[in-house]
C-alpha cells in the first residue's frame, strides 16, 4: 500500500465523448478540476471510421474489432496520434492542465506486439506484453506535472506502429504503475456506472467486490459488453491496481459511480 499522496488516477475515454467536441471540452475541464497526479488514455470515435469513408474504403469490423490494413492504420494513425491527441492536448491546455500527447512510439513508452494471425488477421493491431511500459520514463513525467495523454497507437521496436485496444492500453498502464503509485483506473463513459437494470439509469450498482462481480455475472445481471470491461478491471485490481472506478465522463467530480474493489 502506498500512501495516497502517492496516488495517480488513470482516465479513460472512449468514442461517445471524443465525437462530441462540446462534451470532450466539459469533460477536459471536469478533468483540470481533479487534484493530483493523473493520466488520460483516449480512444478513436467514429471520426476515422468516416474518413475512411469520404476516401472510399468502408472500415472493416470483426466482432467490435477494428482490422486495421496498411491504408487503414494510415487513416487512424493520423486521426488518433494526430487530429484527435492533439484536440485533447489543446483543450487541456485551456483548461489550465500542462499535459503532453503521446503515441506508444514517443519515448518507446508503449512497445506492442502484432497480433498473431489466428482464425482472424487483424492486420497491423498490436497486443502488450507484460513489460510493454516504460515506466521509468512515465514516472519523470508525472513527477514534472505533466499530464500525459496517450492515444491508441504503439508500436513494436522495429518502425512498425500498431493500432492497440485503448480500454488495454488503460490498464496495462495501471497495471505498470501500481508498484510506484496508489493507482485508480477510471473507465469513463455514458453512464453513470454499473446498472442493476440497463434500462433504469438510476440503477447504479455503487460498489461491487470480486465475489459480488461473480454473483452478478452468474445471474445475467452483467452482460454482453460489460463482461469483457469488467473481467480487466478485476484482473488490473488483482495485479495491485487499487480501485477501478466506472462513472460518467462527465460526471467525474460526483459521488455517483461504481467502484470495483478486490474484497
Amino acid at each position: 500500500m502506498h500512501p495516497m499522496s502517492e496516488g495517480l488516477k488513470i482516465f479513460k475515454i472512449g468514442g461517445g465523448i471524443i465525437d462530441d467536441d462540446a462534451q470532450l471540452q466539459r469533460f477536459l475541464r471536469e478533468l483540470a478540476r481533479v487534484p493530483g497526479r493523473k493520466l488520460l488514455v483516449h480512444g478513436g470515435g467514429k471520426g476515422a471510421s468516416q474518413m475512411l469513408r469520404d476516401l472510399g474504403q468502408e472500415p472493416q469490423m470483426v466482432q467490435g474489432r477494428r482490422i486495421t490494413d496498411a491504408a487503414t492504420l494510415n487513416i487512424v494513425t493520423m486521426f488518433y496520434a494526430g487530429k484527435t491527441n492533439k484536440q485533447v492536448v489543446a483543450g487541456l491546455q485551456a483548461a489550465g492542465v500542462n499535459a503532453l500527447g503521446l503515441s506508444g512510439a514517443d519515448g518507446n513508452a508503449i512497445r506492442a506486439v502484432r497480433r498473431p494471425v489466428r482464425d482472424i488477421d487483424y492486420g497491423f493491431v498490436g497486443d502488450l506484453p507484460a513489460d510493454a511500459v516504460n515506466v521509468p520514463l512515465l514516472r519523470q513525467l508525472l513527477e514534472t506535472g505533466l499530464l500525459p495523454v496517450f492515444c491508441a497507437i504503439t508500436h513494436d521496436g522495429t518502425g512498425q506502429l500498431l493500432n492497440t485496444n485503448a480500454d488495454t492500453i488503460a490498464s496495462v498502464l495501471a497495471c505498470a504503475l501500481a508498484p510506484h503509485y496508489a493507482v485508480e483506473l477510471h473507465y469513463c463513459f455514458e453512464k453513470d456506472g454499473v446498472l442493476r437494470d440497463v434500462d433504469d439509469d438510476a440503477s447504479v450498482i455503487p460498489q461491487i467486490t470480486a465475489a459480488e462481480y461473480q454473483h452478478l455475472k452468474a445471474a445475467g445481471i452483467i452482460a454482453a459488453g460489460m463482461v469483457p470491461k469488467l473481467d480487466n478491471a478485476f484482473a488490473a485490481l488483482e495485479a495491485g491496481v487499487e480501485r477501478v472506478v466506472i462513472e460518467h465522463a462527465l460526471r467525474i467530480n460526483e459521488p455517483v459511480k461504481t467502484v470495483l474493489c478486490r474484497s
